[in-house]
């Protein structure tokens, strides 16, 4: 089996190594959903710091899809060319850039972390939220609007456009977010979803919009490049999204020409207790790879770098991303290499640091 920085090969994409950066929200966009300096030395230093993959934060495809006002967006032209110059900055360095192209759904409209993080009030600059029914995400936040089959086409259409700017700015790697209660996943679970139409109700209506988008994207998206789905693989609450189904999902998104499924879990209730430990939700990329020929992403509390190399040397994963534990140090995958008598390169302007 493969070691931790061997590289991956997935479509025509080659990874130098094994260690992703996952998508994590900085809250530091413009207004006007474009990327600014704090993103080019955030995700550029993670790239410099060894990972074979930088996967920018959740991307709105359109403004009311924003978790917040100050998310990156991709719904217009203008938005694109701050992006491509933090695809050059990463391919500079050797690592795959990758975007994560999302809609907030019902959870969208809060503040930023440090000022609180709850729902926007109207004299704050609150907009209206969608989602598959009107069910709000929590007490305190607002009912969405049930999205209409004429709403349902606009916002497949909006990750069309925002995939073809994606495309535009040189990305190699796409991943759609299904996770964490946003939009997308929102129709997965039955806890979220309460139609009565062919969207909601059995498995094959809750998945078919998730299916009718990576269809979509799949087919504006290059054949050569990384399409990825982010899903939450379970709820971990009665009555919600499972692990089974998430099987059977990646199944389907294999016939839709999906290359990657990248394993998390929860976010669309405030009542799930999760096991949090070391590699808590790596089964789940097991499962999918075990029962498919996808390739799978593991992540959530990886820190070590023998855990992490042996998720991959044992199978459970082809990939590993990693969160925090690039925030705490950027550095993570050149001192991993080193620990596990791996080959990395290091950038020369640091070599004299690792000698």
């Amino acid at each position: 089996m493969p070691q931790l920085f061997e590289p991956l090969r997935l479509a025509s994409v080659t990874f130098k190594n094994r260690v992703g950066v996952a998508p994590m929200c900085q809250y530091s966009a413009e207004d006007d959903g474009r990327a600014t300096d704090w993103h080019l030395a955030h995700l550029g230093s993670r790239a410099a710091g060894g990972a074979g993959l930088v996967i920018t934060e959740a991307t709105a495809v359109e403004a009311r899809g924003r978790i917040s006002r100050r998310d990156l967006g991709l719904w217009d032209d203008a938005q694109i060319e701050p992006l491509a110059r933090i695809v050059r900055a990463i391919e500079a360095q050797g690592a795959v850039a990758g975007i994560q192209l999302a809609h907030a759904g019902r959870k969208a409209a809060v503040n930023v972390p440090w000022l609180g993080g709850g729902p926007l009030r109207a004299e704050d600059g609150a907009w209206n939220v969608i989602g598959p029914s009107a069910a709000a995400f929590a007490e305190n936040f607002p009912v969405p609007t049930e999205l209409s089959q004429r709403d349902l086409l606009e916002v497949r259409n909006a990750f069309v456009s925002a995939a073809v700017r994606a495309r535009q700015a040189g990305f190699g790697l796409l991943e759609l977010h299904g996770a964490h209660g946003y939009l997308l996943h929102s129709f997965l679970s039955p806890l979220s979803n309460r139609r009565s139409d062919e969207y909601g109700g059995t498995f094959d209506n809750r998945v078919r919009f998730v299916l009718e988008v990576t269809r979509a994207v799949r087919g504006v998206w290059p054949a050569d490049r990384v399409l990825a789905l982010r899903v939450s693989a379970t709820d971990w609450l009665e009555g919600g999204w499972t692990g089974d189904e998430t099987v059977e999902l990646a199944q389907r998104l294999e016939r839709e020409g999906v290359d990657l499924v990248d394993c998390s879990s929860g976010g669309t209730s405030t009542g799930a207790v999760i096991p949090l430990a070391p590699g808590y939700q790596v089964p789940f990329a097991q499962a999918v790879k075990r029962a498919t020929k996808l390739a799978t992403a593991a992540v959530g509390l990886i820190t070590e770098p023998a855990h992490a190399d042996a998720i991959v040397r044992e199978g459970a994963a082809d990939l590993v991303l990693l969160g925090r534990e690039l925030l705490r140090n950027p550095y993570w995958p050149l001192h991993a290499a080193r620990t596990l008598a791996q080959s990395a390169p290091v950038p020369p302007q640091y070599a004299r640091a690792f000698a």
